[in-house]
């Protein structure tokens, strides 16, 4: 599918993967507000993205490079180390916490709706034929 749209379903199928990971990692400080001592947690993707799309960009085969880039992109686990206004140690803010589930629940269906109008897309073009 490189040839036909370049990167752009790699692109958000890794997108879709984050954004499930990020979900997942949302859920889990949200079941751990009343553990005793639990910092909550946060995960950052972006960011590296961008770095290695824009540097695979200026590379002799472009396409290829994006796509090898793409495909290496990790996403990094912070810990936040915030004080804890509980007496527990327990940093979980539920209010911060639903905002991100909201956040990332929008971004996850705008990137199926982003992937299935490619896809569509696709069909009718090969409906041509």
């Amino acid at each position: 599918m490189v040839g036909l749209y370049g990167n752009g379903i790699e692109l958000t199928e890794k997108m879709l993967d984050f954004l499930w990971s990020r979900q997942t990692l949302t859920l889990n400080n949200i079941t751990n507000v009343d553990t005793p001592g639990y910092k909550s947690r946060y995960m950052t993707f972006e960011e590296e993205l961008q770095k290695r799309i824009q540097s695979a960009s200026g590379a002799e085969r472009p396409k290829t490079a994006v796509t090898q880039a793409i495909g290496s992109t990790h996403a990094t686990i912070h810990i936040t180390r915030d004080e804890s206004t509980r007496l527990d140690g327990n940093n979980v803010d539920m209010d911060q916490e639903q905002v991100e589930l909201v956040r990332t629940a929008y971004e996850y269906q705008y990137m199926l709706a982003s992937i299935n109008s490619d896809l569509k897309r696709l069909q009718n073009a090969a409906k041509t034929f």
